[in-house]
């Protein structure tokens, strides 16, 4: 009977025991971060490289030590972690340049991801490079929509998906890839990419038959596309992304909350997180499920790198030791200059300057074949000269040192005039938003009222300077700091469309169109121009003229739309045609004007005139 009874009891406690599991929450912490962009070292508030000074006086952020840091911290603190990488770990410093995703991946490793997904740069330097750096990680490196053929060196180097258990619970981590990654990038044609919202329709389906009993999308698309993926892929419970370098917080003046929801197909709120770029933010998202699966809560907040993580030592001893040949990279000779190249502050910031054009011109040849034919830079953003004989890619670095990207995107033909009077606007105060140009030209007077300063606003077309359209749609380069609304360059955030805003880093674009041009020549062409009191009234004359002559080409262009016919008969004489259609006989000649060739003295009876318009009074 006692034995009964324990049974009995031990029976009833496993029953308690496993009512009480199946009404567990389940906690499920993630840790992210994208956009990593080779930043191994500190960045400034600018996110380029920190100096030294600034680092020691805690002015800094980010860099992979404090990041490995951070990571460890939260890790030990915190239940059913993941740490993922949301893309775009290649290209934006100098240990990129010389590593080659080498650096990248040592240090990647020791921060122990569980998942990372392929950003659209990681194929910058081709299939090749990317296949070095997955064969020094040990963590998986997810393919996603990027299909890739047996014939690529990245075969069988990447999971589509992978499936991790995490507290007794399978999550599943699906990815994707901005499918213009071979416009943005330089993929093998072995690789296909597929459409996000239909390839991960199917991915999670497939994972979910699997076991997933949790699913995160970890993205390489932007935030645009990731909302269209929470609204229209069933299955997913967060996305976690990058591409867009979207700062997501939930201070009182963030542009975005830390996540947002996006209703999805049945209805469940999706949230998607970003942490912004450049090792600047870690990610951390809590999700607390329901036994069946609903999410119950999401919180979270990005953390901000600052000097409050000390660096973790060991890393910081490796990064060193690999800085070493980088300052003899910064040596290295790329070009010749015949003469020096003007970047003098109080040049570039007011008027044409031999840098300003060096630069605009590499910036608009790099991206000539996208159909863009318009750059702008930011004479500010030009902090040096470079002396006439060898130049070396210090000397570029040192012209262009907040390692700001390229950035395309359209803009219609007023708002480009907007942006250039933007960028006269404050020229009294040396202000570094002048504008340094590429196939475009204009004048400007500085005496002028703001937003009214500039003129004669041109843009090269088939080889010739023709007056700028305001309706027209014209593809534009800039950097990413301008396109953001940096500078004053408000429009560019506002108004531009089709904007990407992290293509190569201007430094290296800029060292490229100098080796393939040197020995290279520094110029001047007129292509901005000041004018003097005297010179703007003569313009401000010839623009009137100008005006004039249009409307009365467009009075004569109507007038000869509005022509009618007259068929001669008996009797007819231009006086009386003068007097029948326009009103007054004495206008006979204009009839004669409308009908050259033909013999006006004497009308044959069935021929045919033309009769101009009556003009209105």
């Amino acid at each position: 009977m006692r034995r009964l009874m324990n049974r009995l009891f031990v029976a009833t406690a496993a029953l308690a025991l496993s009512a009480g599991a199946a009404l567990a929450d389940f906690e499920l912490n993630v840790l992210h971060f994208n956009d990593f962009h080779s930043r191994i070292e500190p960045v400034n508030k600018y996110d380029s490289i920190c100096s030294e000074q600034d680092d020691a006086d805690g002015k800094c952020f980010g860099g992979i030590a404090r990041m490995k840091t951070a990571i460890d911290e939260r890790r030990k603190a915190l239940p059913n972690v993941l740490v993922l990488s949301a893309g775009d770990n290649f290209q934006g410093s100098l240990f990129y340049a010389t590593y080659k995703g080498e650096a990248e991946a040592e240090f990647l490793d020791l921060i122990g991801l569980d998942a990372n997904v392929i950003g659209n740069h990681e194929f910058d330097d081709g299939d090749d490079v990317l296949a070095r750096f997955l064969n020094k990680t040990t963590f998986p490196t997810i393919s996603g929509n990027a299909l890739i053929g047996a014939n690529s060196p990245l075969a069988g180097k990447m999971p589509e998906y992978v499936i991790k258990e995490v507290g007794g619970e399978k999550i599943a981590i699906v990815g994707a890839v901005a499918e213009d990654t071979p416009e943005l990038s330089s993929p093998s044609d072995a690789i296909l990419f597929m459409d996000p919202v239909l390839y991960l329709n199917d991915a999670v389906k497939k994972v979910r038959d699997e076991g997933a009993t949790k699913v995160i999308a970890l993205t390489h698309t932007g935030i645009e596309t990731d909302r269209k993926i929470a609204a229209q892929v069933d299955g997913i419970d967060l996305i976690v992304g990058g591409h867009s370098n979207t700062l997501m917080t939930n201070d009182d003046d963030a542009t975005l909350p830390y996540p947002i929801y996006v209703d999805g197909p049945s209805g469940q709120r999706v949230p998607i997180a970003h942490a912004y770029a450049y090792s600047k933010y870690l990610g951390e998202i809590k999700l607390v499920f329901a036994d069946d699966g609903t999410i119950k809560s999401v919180s979270g907040d990005p953390i901000l790198i600052d000097s409050s993580f000390a660096p973790d030592a060991t890393m910081v001893a490796r990064i060193k030791e690999l800085a070493e040949p980088i300052e003899k990279l910064k040596q290295t000779v790329i070009a010749v200059a015949e003469a020096p190249i003007d970047g003098d502050r109080s040049n570039c910031r007011a008027r044409e300057c031999e840098m300003g054009n060096l630069v605009a011109d590499a910036m608009l040849d790099r991206v000539a074949g996208q159909g863009v034919s318009i750059a702008i830079q930011n004479g500010g953003g030009l902090r040096a000269s470079i002396g006439a004989g060898n130049v070396t890619m210090g000397e570029v670095l040192t012209v262009l040192p907040f390692q700001n990207t390229l950035a395309t995107f359209q803009l219609k033909g007023s708002d480009v005039i907007e942006a250039l009077e933007n960028g006269v606007s404050k020229i009294d105060e040396g202000a570094g938003r002048f504008p340094q140009v590429a196939g475009l030209a204009y004048s400007f007077d500085p005496s002028q009222p703001v937003g009214t300063r500039t003129s004669n606003v041109m843009v090269r077309k088939d080889g010739s300077l023709q007056p700028i359209d305001p309706d027209t749609v014209y593809g534009i380069v800039s950097n990413n700091f301008m396109r953001g609304g940096g500078d004053g360059y408000s429009v560019f955030a506002e108004k531009a469309t089709d904007a990407y805003d992290y293509g190569p880093n201007l430094d290296d674009v800029v060292a490229q169109y100098l080796t393939a041009n040197s020995p290279y020549r520094p110029y001047l062409d007129r292509r901005i121009t000041e004018l003097s009191p005297g010179e703007a009234q003569a313009e401000a004359q010839m623009k009137k003229v100008q005006e004039e002559v249009r409307q009365q080409d467009s009075a004569v262009d109507k007038a000869v739309e509005s022509v009618e016919s007259h068929v001669v008969q008996a009797g007819d004489s231009l006086w009386k045609l003068a007097e029948k259609y326009l009103g007054d006989g004495r206008h006979w000649g204009r009839i004669a004007d409308a009908n050259p060739g033909q013999d006006l003295d004497k009308l044959a009876v069935g021929s045919s005139l033309k009769i101009p318009a009556q003009q209105s009074q």
